[in-house]
């Protein structure tokens, strides 16, 4: 079982997906980050697909929360690459795309890192932030990001891994968020004010 920690004080099966959803600027990020640390302290791998930040910022926030040296901590940068620095090269801890479009790299990228983490420090539990489905939706068609997602989904439901969707709720549509929402066994909401509130799968 994934504990989800504070404020939520639940725990989800391996596999589990949830979307995170909720208006701009309501802790989205934060609660996610809050998740994987809790995961790095006990042990779990954390793998961040960031299309909003680049690496350097990702482990700053993360970092604010836990002392994650020595633990199986990874980026996809799918940010400083597009922002026109070339000169990035791939180690242990991130890996670049040349841009949020670039699915099937987010893809191909993500695979290798739970590939390492598994052969090289035997981890076997993984929990996954993307940030942010609104980012992919900016430069994708609905259909090209669902048939994305539906992949994603599958690979961290296959690795009994923990995924972490967010979503700024008011920047769409009923009808995309319907769609996306049946991608994920759970939905978790963040509030202007207030806690976050979670409608997760029956156990």
């Amino acid at each position: 079982m994934y504990d989800l920690g504070p404020p939520l004080g639940v725990e989800v099966e391996p596999g589990t997906n949830l979307l995170l959803s909720g208006p701009a600027l309501t802790g989205k990020k934060g609660f996610a980050f809050d998740v994987l640390a809790s995961g790095i302290r006990n042990g779990d791998g954390a793998v961040v697909v960031s299309n909003t930040d680049g690496a350097k910022r990702v482990f700053e926030d993360l970092g604010e929360r836990v002392d994650y040296a020595d633990h199986p901590v990874a980026v996809v940068d799918c940010v400083t690459k597009q922002q026109g620095v070339n000169e990035v090269r791939d180690d242990t801890q991130v890996r670049y795309t040349s841009s949020p479009v670039d699915m099937t790299g987010v893809g191909i990228k993500f695979s290798e890192i739970l590939e390492e983490f598994y052969e090289k420090q035997g981890v076997e539990r993984n929990r996954v932030f993307l940030d942010s489905l609104s980012t992919l939706l900016m430069y994708s068609d609905l259909q090209t990001v669902f048939r994305f997602l539906h992949v994603f989904t599958g690979r961290v439901q296959s690795v009994g891994g923990l995924g972490l969707y967010a979503i700024d709720s008011s920047a769409h549509d009923d009808k995309t968020m319907n769609t996306l929402k049946q991608l994920f066994d759970g939905l978790i909401e963040t509030h202007e004010d207030g806690e976050p509130t979670a409608n997760l799968p029956d156990r």
